[in-house]
């Protein structure tokens, strides 16, 4: 039976002659069969063909001003798709600008695929001078999952098979996949390059946990006083929505999501800890960890911020995860979708439950942090600040719960997560396991290309410079993505002071700047918000109106806490204020 990949790499094939085709269709043929409909990019030698014979196949070619963005756009879209994101980029210096997000991608364990053209190799091992001269590929394999290099033309399918499976297989990654100039423009037979091309068959089969290995987390589980669910952005890739509710609804344990694990079940969930979260951490005696590291985000496992006694459940994919950092008394070793499945077939009926008195100490912290937020929330200071501004988007958004959310920054983030409840599966994208700042434009755009919904960039002033000339892009591509900068002039805030220059002090940005200027640049609209209101009817105008937007925040300058959560990792002690 013929599929309509199979159609699309046949009429991909057939544009170049009917007795030849070359690289350069091969590459496209070979990614439209294995369904891929999107590339992102910058063109440059020797690529800027590739792209324009993929828009005539009628994939979707969806061109950036850098690099490093168009590999986030590239890696968001593999985490919300769970197929690899392509990025494509010109060979030396723009490969080096997407390998910074092909990096980002490995370690967040997202799907993607870094494609660029390099040069000859012949010259390159010689050092001779070429055009472009590095050796892409060695400087890629130690920051990538896998790298390949394609040296014969009839050889591309077999890599891009290759580069297909490997990103999406086991634990998720970037590849990278070199393809010379000479290769990409090298003819071949058309007969001989269409028969070259492959289609991976099921590139991430389910991997089924051992019987043995679920019982005996059920009866860790079942004993547990104090027993906690810990679920990560893995859980949130696997789509496994169906199997991870009805193991909570069924045993009623508390659980508790990191960032872009919220809204894998409402925030509103009455099992959910988040709002008691360090004494969750801190108290529980089991803790399972579902698509979740620990790493530092969770304090490597390891007082204070968990019990010294603490003994651990922990899913993962990838069985050298497991005893990284903490010894896991059940290590559970498989996809999520097939071990959850795996609990709610065996669990008995009453076998795990939460005891009452712990789910009364966790419901007691939530109250009471809840009632501080509250409180905190409703102060209206003037100049606004992070929390006012804040308070405002969340509102907003509770009437558009299928808005994606990206969030960056310092305080920015830190607050945007625990103010903004989400209530849907994979729709908060934020700077995940690096801490990286500049993915905000990138994720915001393959949210926007990938879903075809409304996308909120909520980004603080100075991580939203790092790809803010994407501003352009979300204008030319006509995409319903809506930028918020919380602007308070600085490096976490804007009141730094430089004693020994007329110069800035190093965290200090220009406060006056108006944000809202840059996309009226590009034809999108600007807003400029003093108060909470002025947001309010900022945002519901920008959300409405499905054009792109920017709402310049004004945040006082003096809001703000240097490194945002993260004072503790600043050896100087100069931002605990």
């Amino acid at each position: 039976m013929t599929t309509n990949a199979t159609l699309a790499a046949t009429t991909t094939l057939a544009e170049a002659t009917s007795e030849h085709t070359d690289g350069y269709h091969l590459v496209v043929g070979a990614l439209a069969l294995n369904d891929i409909r999107t590339i992102y990019g910058v063109v440059g030698i020797p690529i800027t063909d590739l792209a324009r014979i993929a828009q005539a196949s009628g994939m979707r070619y969806i061109g950036f001003r850098h690099e490093s963005d168009a590999g986030h756009a590239a890696a968001a879209a593999g985490f919300l798709t769970r197929k690899p994101g392509i990025c494509l980029t010109v060979s030396a210096p723009g490969f080096l600008n997407g390998l910074v997000a092909l990096a980002n991608a490995t370690t967040n364990c997202f799907p993607m695929v870094q494609i660029s053209g390099s040069s000859e190799r012949h010259i390159v091992d010689l050092k001779r001078g070429d055009y472009e001269e590095l050796d892409q590929l060695a400087a890629a394999e130690r920051f990538a999952k896998a790298a390949y290099r394609v040296n014969r033309v009839e050889d591309i399918g077999r890599g891009i098979a290759r580069a297909i499976r490997t990103a999406v297989s086991g634990r998720p990654g970037g590849v990278y996949l070199d393809i010379p100039a000479a290769v990409l423009g090298e003819v071949v037979d058309a007969a001989a390059g269409a028969a070259s091309l492959r289609r991976v068959i099921d590139p991430a089969p389910r991997q089924l946990p051992a019987p043995e290995a679920v019982d005996r987390a059920i009866a860790m589980l079942a004993d547990a006083q104090r027993p906690l669910v810990v679920f990560g952005k893995g859980a949130a890739y696997a789509q496994a929505d169906e199997q991870i509710r009805e193991f909570i609804d069924t045993t009623g344990l508390p659980f508790l999501p990191m960032s872009m694990a919220k809204g894998l079940l409402p925030d509103n969930h009455p099992q959910s800890a988040a709002a008691a979260r360090s004494l969750a951490l801190r108290r529980a005696d089991v803790v399972m960890l579902v698509g979740a590291r620990l790493n530092w985000l969770l304090g490597h496992g390891e007082p204070p911020q968990f019990n010294p006694e603490t003994t651990f459940i922990q899913v993962d994919i990838e069985p050298a995860e497991l005893d990284s950092n903490q010894p896991i008394a059940a290590p559970l070793v498989g996809d999520i979708g097939s071990v959850m499945g795996a609990f709610v077939e065996r669990i008995e009926p009453g076998r795990i439950t939460a005891p009452a008195v712990w789910r009364q100490e966790l419901a007691a912290r939530s109250a009471q942090n809840s009632a501080k937020m509250t409180q905190r929330l409703d102060a209206d200071p003037h100049p606004m600040q992070f929390h006012g501004a804040l308070r405002a988007v969340r509102d907003v958004l509770r009437v558009h719960p299928h808005a994606y959310v990206v969030n960056e920054g310092a305080n920015a983030l830190d607050i945007a997560r625990n103010v903004i409840d989400m209530h849907v599966p994979r729709h908060r994208l934020d700077s995940g396991t690096w801490g990286v700042m500049g993915i905000g434009m990138g994720y915001a755009i393959a949210a926007a290309v990938e879903s075809g919904s409304p996308v909120v960039a909520i980004e603080g002033d100075s991580a939203f410079g790092f790809s803010g000339m994407e501003l352009e892009t979300i204008c030319r591509y006509r995409l319903p993505v809506v930028v918020l900068v919380l602007n308070n002039g600085g490096v976490y805030r804007g009141d730094g002071v430089n004693t020994a220059s007329a110069d800035p002090s190093p965290t200090t940005l220009m406060c006056r700047a108006h944000h809202d200027r840059l996309i009226e640049a590009f034809g999108g609209t600007g807003y400029r918000a003093t108060t909470p209101a002025e947001l309010t009817a900022a945002l519901t105008d920008a959300l409405a109106s499905g054009r792109p937007a920017l709402v310049d925040c004004v945040i006082d300058p003096r809001d703000g806490t240097e490194s945002g959560h993260l004072t503790h990792l600043n050896p100087t002690g100069v931002g605990h204020r």
